[in-house]
């Protein structure tokens, strides 16, 4: 399979990866340092979890609290019915979840127009914090606080704290750092699984020159188009400059148009630009649903996808996943020379429009380990039984009800060095849930340059 007349090509595209890596480093070394389908969900059995009991199940029985969210599949809306059915089995509380790709455009008219649902699932922290400053949310009560907080990992709620007041519970947790590889393609063609960012680039111009897709890489999704490419400046602002540039970033203290944030992202488009590097189904990138990667993946059509743990939902039916089977994961390594190992993380949120009982106490079992179970075994059981494709960081949760990959994934994420939130979740939702997503999908479609698309973005910081 290896046709060696390609060798130059390898070496060109290496030596412009590492080119493109050193300037990066040279930026962050010499910048500043002042430091997803249709909308609702389908009805299920109940998960088989054991459901929490509660002293106000009588008092509450009889009420309705409705819920909204992005999640909108079979397996992943579901699973959160299904979860939900388990805490109205006990409680008395008719819990209605509905799921939409387009959540993101539909909450904010909901709730400007007075309308919204009892509780929403936002996948972006920074607009809760939007949200909270308009008034339309509630702040979370000390007891619903006191009860969730103490089972996740201290500063899991500082994420939705604004202000002083936390305004949301989290419910999911996603492992962003991981690279899903084709181990048949490994393994004929000699690969091995790289251990530093450097390797990775190096992996990728040879698996070209050897007539190898190195990537499968799409980032439609909708209104929400572009995420994909903020994913991958995301780990690469970790990787390549570090976690206190990746800080200043996220909170507008280091413009896009900083050199540091620019050499990332010509880091990122350098790679899937060059010629051979990039499998997109769609016929191109941004043409190219993100979902719809797990097909080629297990085809062959390439070698390797990064994208979170749940991914393993987007998967053909039957993949194996693990050592030697069709489907394995790596982390997403870090330049070699920081000696760190720098993980970036996802998750959801609840926040709540309306104050209720009812209402707080379906928030207060979204937080809790009763919860993370039953979605975890609802939504495992959907997807027959393989990877699920949900994650929790929830501390008291049932990792029994986990398979050995997926427990891989808690254990990268406890051993994360720095953890950091996604940044596009955490800036404005003007800007990260808006601009960088729009005018990401310009620069890598070539409309606009880096320079010019990034201008637009700090341009549309609020003030």
């Amino acid at each position: 399979m290896k046709d060696h007349n390609t060798r130059p090509t390898r070496r060109r595209g290496a030596r412009l990866w590492a080119i493109a890596l050193a300037f990066g480093l040279i930026a962050a070394a010499c910048g500043s340092d002042d430091d997803s389908d249709e909308a609702e969900t389908t009805s299920a059995p109940a998960a088989t979890t054991a459901a929490p009991t509660t002293t106000e199940a009588d008092p509450l029985a009889g009420t309705k609290v409705t819920v909204y969210g992005p999640e909108s599949s079979d397996e992943e809306a579901g699973a959160l019915q299904d979860a939900l059915d388990v805490f109205a089995a006990t409680s008395g509380i008719e819990i209605v979840y509905t799921g939409a790709r387009d959540f993101s455009d539909q909450i904010n008219a909901q709730a400007a127009g007075g309308n919204p649902p009892d509780i929403a699932v936002f996948p972006q922290p920074g607009k809760v914090g939007d949200f909270a400053a308009e008034n339309f949310i509630l702040a979370v009560p000390d007891d619903v606080k006191a009860a969730v907080g103490a089972q996740w990992p201290a500063g899991s709620l500082d994420t939705v704290t604004f202000g002083g007041t936390l305004y949301g519970v989290p419910n999911k947790t996603d492992l962003k750092s991981i690279v899903w590889y084709n181990t048949s393609i490994f393994e004929s063609g000699g690969y091995a699984v790289p251990e530093s960012f450097e390797e990775l680039g190096a992996l990728s111009f040879q698996m070209i020159a050897d007539g190898v897709t190195p990537w499968c890489v799409g980032i439609e999704s909708g209104p929400a188009t572009g995420w994909v490419f903020t994913d991958w400046m995301e780990d690469l602002v970790l990787r390549i400059a570090d976690e206190n540039v990746y800080d200043q970033w996220v909170a507008g203290e280091v413009g896009f148009a900083d050199p540091r944030i620019v050499a990332v992202a010509e880091t990122v488009l350098q790679l899937w630009n060059a010629p051979g590097a990039v499998y997109a189904a769609g016929g191109s990138i941004a043409a190219t649903p993100f979902g719809d990667n797990g097909e080629p993946l297990v085809a062959g059509d390439c070698a390797m996808h990064r994208q979170a743990s749940f991914f393993a939902s987007f998967l053909p039916e039957g993949t194996s996943i693990g050592p030697g089977q069709d489907v394995d994961v790596f982390y997403f390594p870090a330049v070699a020379a920081k000696g760190n190992r720098p993980v970036l993380t996802a998750g959801t949120y609840v926040s709540a429009f309306r104050d209720a009982p009812e209402v707080w106490a379906v928030m207060e079992f979204f937080g809790s380990a009763e919860y993370a179970n039953a979605r975890q075994a609802a939504q495992s059981a959907r997807k027959g039984g393989g990877q699920s494709g949900f994650l929790s960081a929830n501390l008291d949760q049932d990792l029994g009800l986990y398979n050995d990959l997926e427990q891989s994934f808690v254990s990268i994420l406890q051993t994360a060095s720095p953890a950091r939130f996604d940044g596009s979740d955490l800036m404005p939702a003007a800007v990260g849930a808006g601009t960088f997503w729009s005018e990401g999908t310009s620069a890598v479609n070539g409309d606009k340059t880096v320079a010019e698309a990034f201008a637009a973005i700090d341009a549309s910081w609020p003030q």
